[in-house]
């Protein structure tokens, strides 16, 4: 199995493209010298080693050992422009590289980028000749904690709940055609009570006069709608009527019990010609929040999350296929869950697209900085930008998670500054998708969210059900600690979500493991909790839904339902039957 064409972005596809991936030459920089030296010229040096693109060099899959702490890194790899890129432009586009890249195209810099998890890319036809082409990336990526990094530890190897820091290229690289003037995004936002979706479309320059763009969305191969709109200035807006389909099964509408999916096209013309095209698609979903519950397509619907990490020992944060991705979400249905919180990382936009073709939820987080300042601010205000705008199509994500229990904001509950960020993280939000809920701090200390999400690790159900089963009391107090509300915020009424709970791990703990509470002694004793925890969350009649901690083990932290290698711990039927819909 595989995404449509394997290209790296299935819902923003394009019939000529070629992957960059595999073998790059590669050298470490610990003198810092490249710069100066002119590493980035084609005549610069040979770099002495080779590397596995797009793994970091930390991970086994990268062909490196991985050992040492290392800042500064070069990437080389020639290419040639493939024939169907003929009469258009050539983009290069990186999924991810952590922190800090620049990036030469024969000896031109082409792009310079900063944020660890956003994508970016760059138009490079000017620099590119006939024949072979050489592409250059610069990646730094030092121990900055003002700097989201996730869950990425600060030193060279994890400890506690940090994992192993991810550095360079860790997310797919590869080369795109684009029109003369291109398609360069576009959000479609669906109105299931309108019976339509309405389209924005962004060019990435002036249209031609008379230019306009055509959008077609089909269902299972039959087009069902059509509609074009000239191409005035560089944004414009359709509207594509969507049939109703049988009320009897919902037959047009997406969920994780029905994936209903609708294929779009969007055609770029001028003049007779179509300049530029993507393919994408959608799903016709509302999620929505009434009397403290979330709503799916208008409908009370649980949220039975796993917290996953999205990592894994042979590729660190960067999935060793795509079929691990498949994997790592039939686990988690197979174990009862209808959706996943994937915490503190961007996940690849391949597990999106499996996530929407398979029916799962998920929620999408952005990586947390450790010291509140400007330049923190700025960072994560530009990543949660691009998370949205990255992710916003997908119908399976349905909720974002701006902060995580006060990372980089260790002073919101007070501070009017911390508190800002994450207001305005929130309304960043708000402002490029407008669609899904937003848990701007999630855990607690809240301020203006659209989700109570509160972290709470108790080991006794009963002292659990106490406390979600008085909503008044629950709001005012302090789970782990924490007042729930920062100063001068209030509970107003959103829905509440047990976001964070369990983390029981399994046996004899060695030195350095991590996991919440006392260890269970053996499968029945850890079946035992976690059936007694989860019935007290579900049963308490409080909580829109609730996230386990976690899917799988990862490094030091052992607390997962399965290992790293993804081997469940104990039945899954039986953990089914605690986690799955009643």
């Amino acid at each position: 199995m595989s995404a449509v064409d394997g290209f790296p972005r299935p819902d923003r596809r394009r019939a000529a493209w070629a992957s960059l991936d595999g073998p790059w030459a590669f050298a470490f920089d610990d003198g810092d010298r490249g710069l100066a030296e002119g590493w980035w010229a084609p005549g610069g040096p040979d770099f002495p080693m080779s590397i596995n693109v797009p793994f970091s060099y930390r991970a086994p899959l990268s062909g490196l050992d991985g050992v040492g702490g290392h800042e500064v890194l070069w990437y080389r790899r020639r290419f040639e422009t493939p024939a169907a890129f003929a009469g258009g432009r050539t983009f290069l586009c990186f999924g991810a590289v952590d922190y800090e890249a620049r990036v030469w195209v024969n000896g031109a810099l082409a792009a310079a980028h900063g944020g660890g998890s956003s994508p970016f890319e760059a138009d490079v036809t000017p620099w590119l000749r006939g024949g072979e082409n050489l592409v250059v990336v610069r990646a730094y990526d030092g121990p900055d904690c003002s700097r989201p990094r996730g869950k990425q530890y600060w030193g060279e190897r994890g400890e506690r709940i940090w994992y192993t820091p991810t550095s360079g290229i860790w997310q797919s690289v590869w080369i795109e055609r684009r029109g003369a003037v291109a398609i360069a995004g576009f959000f479609s936002a669906p109105d299931i009570d309108g019976d339509r979706v309405e389209l924005e479309v962004e060019l990435d320059a002036l249209p031609p006069a008379g230019a306009s763009v055509a959008a077609r969305a089909s269902f299972r191969g039959a087009e069902l709608s059509s509609a074009e709109a000239r191409a005035v200035s560089r944004t414009l807006r359709l509207t594509l009527a969507i049939p109703p389909g049988d009320p009897a099964d919902d037959t047009r509408l997406w969920s994780p019990e029905r994936p209903n999916l609708y294929d779009l096209e969007l055609e770029l013309r001028s003049g007779g010609a179509v300049v530029d095209e993507v393919a994408g698609y959608f799903g016709m979903r509302k999620i929505s929040s009434d009397g403290g519950k979330l709503l799916l397509n208008g409908k009370p619907y649980e949220q039975r999350l796993v917290l996953d990490q999205g990592f894994w020992p042979e590729g660190l944060l960067t999935p060793p296929s795509e079929e691990a991705l498949i994997r790592d979400i039939e686990l988690a249905k197979s174990l009862g869950f209808n959706g996943a919180r994937k915490h503190q990382k961007l996940e690849d936009p391949r597990y999106l697209y499996w996530a929407d073709r398979l029916g799962f939820l998920v929620w999408g987080e952005l990586a947390s900085a450790y010291e509140f300042g400007s330049g923190e601010s700025l960072s994560l205000v530009e990543e949660m930008a691009a998370m949205v705008l990255r992710d916003r199509n997908h119908p399976s994500v349905v909720a974002w998670v701006a902060l995580n229990e006060s990372w980089g904001a260790r002073h919101v509950r007070t501070d009017p500054r911390h508190q800002a960020l994450a207001s305005a993280l929130r309304e960043v939000a708000r402002c490029l998708d407008g669609t899904r809920p937003v848990s701007a701090n999630d855990g607690w200390e809240q301020v203006d969210t659209d989700i109570c999400g509160i972290h709470d690790y108790c080991g006794s159900a009963r002292d659990l059900a106490s406390r979600l089963g008085d909503p008044a009391a629950l709001v005012a107090g302090a789970p782990q600690g924490r007042k729930l509300y920062a100063d001068g915020h209030r509970y107003r009424g959103e829905a509440i979500v047990l976001s964070e709970m369990g983390g029981i791990a399994l046996g004899a703990l060695a030195g350095g493991d991590w996991g919440y509470n006392e260890a269970a002694s053996d499968p029945e004793d850890l079946l035992g909790r976690i059936g007694a925890l989860v019935a007290a969350a579900r049963d308490s009649g409080t909580l829109a839904g609730f996230c386990w901690t976690q899917l799988t083990d990862v490094e030091q932290e052992v607390n997962g339902l399965a290992g790293a290698d993804r081997s469940p711990k104990v039945d899954p039927a039986r953990l089914r039957a605690i986690f799955g819909p009643r």
